[in-house]
């Protein structure tokens, strides 16, 4: 837990929305996930002219944490300055998968860190298809 009260987690994807690069549609979104392992990593989203070319905050973090070595989040906070929560999207939802169990903790939170949400990884993309689908036995063909 941080000085102001807030944890790591909440605190990184606070820093990375203040980064965020959104000249068009001046929404600033970021993120930041834990590995088991303890480590954290933010990104935060952005734009493109070439709408919608850009990347969302959550896929920041995940390459930050692959480049880094780790492979298993743990557990992921989005940060937004909005009234309702900022889920992540129906494609960060699966790259979350990729890394992340059913059990995965992911907490959506306001500009000054107050969780507005939290659910599961499993609750926001339930009967997900994951590398688990690839073993023995689970592949077609």
């Amino acid at each position: 837990m941080a000085a102001d009260g807030l944890d790591t987690v909440v605190e990184a994807a606070l820093a990375a929305r203040v980064r965020a690069y959104a000249p068009y549609s001046r929404f600033l979104v970021g993120a930041a996930l834990r590995t088991e392992e303890g480590a954290v990593f933010a990104g935060c989203n952005v734009e493109n002219a070439a709408f919608p070319e850009g990347t969302c905050a959550e896929a920041g973090a995940i390459a930050a944490m692959v480049m880094a070595g780790g492979r298993h989040i743990a557990e992921v906070v989005v940060a937004a300055d909005a009234v309702a929560p900022c889920t992540p999207c129906g494609g960060c939802r699966q790259k979350l998968r990729e890394f992340g169990a059913a059990a995965t903790r992911v907490r959506m939170v306001d500009a000054g860190g107050a969780v507005l949400l939290e659910r599961t990884l499993g609750d926001l993309l339930p009967d997900s298809f994951g590398p688990g689908n690839f073993e023995m036995g689970n592949a077609v063909g």
